[in-house]
């Protein structure tokens, strides 16, 4: 076995949902999530057997094209975050009915397998059609099932569309670019061409420009909130816990062994953007009146300090954005899902008109709170590991990006924990909010569960991307 083995499975799953009707969708999209899930844990243990499951097959001759799945430590825990996090995700939704639901569910499982194919790619132009691959399904999830006014949902998804698009092109252009002097786009060969720092500068300006508005990094965010907020909650699931993990994957994967003396040359600047996107997301986070913007903008403060951490090019911080981009799909996916739980029995995302739920579930009350304890890096919870170690590495470039970035545990906590209580603590609230079903409190024991046992133990998964990331780095050290 493969890893093309779960891109088969989940584009075999995309149509068998489809085909199924709207009545089995949402349980044949399960089942495969499910199987995907399962292959990529005997692709786990294959790897640490030792075997080789890598794919490299020619493609196109002229120009030389290949198709090259490189399975790798990094790769399959980004594989391993996407097959796990999709069934949490289509689980979580069996509370909401969908009109057209074979076609919902069919672009789920679609856009799993445009993003494990993306993180698996060894081909630049291979990798750049499953980038593009993954932006359709959630044009369509978010524009056809969002929430909200029409109009202003389709200028939301116009925008991110565009925005995405038109950087995801820069890309493209630098791969051409790439592969006028490799003569190839396999990713081994475009580490090794010799590129002059000037063209170094664009090539890594180019990559920056897609990956900054995937992720997003300040100045390239505006797109964020407004998309989160529009989307139905899996939409927002799947863009905040998995998709813009594309962004900083391909940060370590593609930009920085490519055009490494540009990014020791630039460190400071683009470490300097990611601080900066922690301290404004976190400010903004503080005003927001909505439920599902404060945690857009949460989001935003997060991954900026996932990206600075990329950006040190140490081992300790490229381990440490591994981490937290792993331990952020989780927490986010949960907290999303706690906002959509609120929202099935309120029916309102204002957090003023929220309050009381203490009282009428303290069971949901409970898993919130250990959500939102792990989205503020509680020692004992996945979110300590990654973001410790991503601090540790910036201190080590600088004591003052140290103490800058780890503003996101400060403002975090102060807005978080405001939030909980406005939300979950006071006197009951006039709305029945009943409690958890079974569904949902699955969901969230499974998402808790990750959180605590990782927080204790992180040693399985830093295992598995140690020895991707020194190769990296021995890349990046060579120029």
């Amino acid at each position: 076995m493969n890893v093309s083995t779960i891109l088969i499975i989940l584009l075999i799953g995309a149509f068998a949902t489809y085909f199924s009707g709207d009545k089995l969708a949402s349980k044949v999209a399960l089942l495969f999530s499910l199987a995907a899930l399962g292959c990529s844990i005997v692709l786990l243990n294959n790897y640490n057997a030792g075997e080789n499951i890598s794919v490299i097959n020619s493609w196109i001759n002229q120009p030389k094209i290949s198709f090259a799945l490189n399975g790798d430590g990094l790769g399959l825990a980004m594989v391993l975050l996407t097959a796990a996090l999709t069934p949490i995700i289509i689980f979580s939704s069996f509370g909401n009915e969908y009109k057209n639901a074979k076609g919902f569910y069919a672009l789920i499982l679609f856009m799993a397998f445009a993003m494990v194919g993306t993180f698996l790619a060894a081909d630049g132009l291979l990798y750049y059609i499953f980038w593009e691959l993954a932006l359709i399904p959630i044009y369509f999830i978010a524009l056809i099932w969002g929430n909200g006014d029409a109009e202003e949902r389709r200028k939301a998804v116009v925008k991110f569309f565009i925005y995405t698009l038109a950087g995801s092109l820069f890309m493209l252009t630098a791969f051409i670019y790439l592969y006028q002097k490799a003569g190839s786009f396999l990713i081994e060969d475009l580490y090794k061409v010799n590129l002059s720092a000037c063209e170094q500068f664009w090539i890594f300006l180019a990559f920056f420009l897609a990956y900054a508005i995937k992720i997003p990094i300040i100045p390239f965010h505006t797109w964020q909130a407004n998309v989160y907020q529009k989307a139905p909650t899996v939409g927002t699931m799947l863009l905040s816990g998995i998709m813009l993990k594309m962004g900083l994957y391909s940060v370590i994967r593609w930009q920085l062994p490519i055009a490494p003396i540009a990014a020791k040359e630039y460190m400071y600047i683009f470490i300097g953007l990611g601080i900066a996107g922690v301290i404004y997301g976190s400010i903004v986070a503080l005003r927001q009146k909505d439920l599902k913007k404060l945690l857009a903008y949460s989001s935003l403060a997060h991954v900026g300090l996932i990206a600075a951490g990329s950006y040190t090019l140490t081992l300790d911080g490229l381990r440490g954005a591994v981490l937290q981009m792993i331990a952020h799909g989780f927490v986010v996916v949960g907290l999303f899902f706690a906002a959509e739980v609120i929202f099935r029995r309120y029916e309102t995302r204002e957090i003023e008109e929220m309050g009381g739920i203490r009282t009428q579930s303290p069971k949901f009350t409970s898993m919130f709170l250990i959500l939102v304890l792990a989205s503020v890096a509680l020692p004992s919870t996945f979110n300590f590991v990654g973001e410790f170690t991503v601090l540790y590495s910036l201190s080590q470039i600088n004591i003052w990006f140290a103490i800058l970035g780890g503003t996101t545990i400060i403002l975090g906590a102060y807005y978080m924990l405001r939030m909980f209580q406005h939300v979950m603590l006071g006197e009951t609230n006039s709305k029945t909010f009943a409690d958890v079903t079974l569904n949902e409190g699955v969901s969230f024991a499974v998402i808790i569960a990750v959180l605590l046992f990782f927080g204790f133990y992180p040693k399985p998964i830093t295992d598995l991307i140690t020895p991707s990331l020194e190769t990296i780095l021995q890349v990046i050290n060579k120029n």
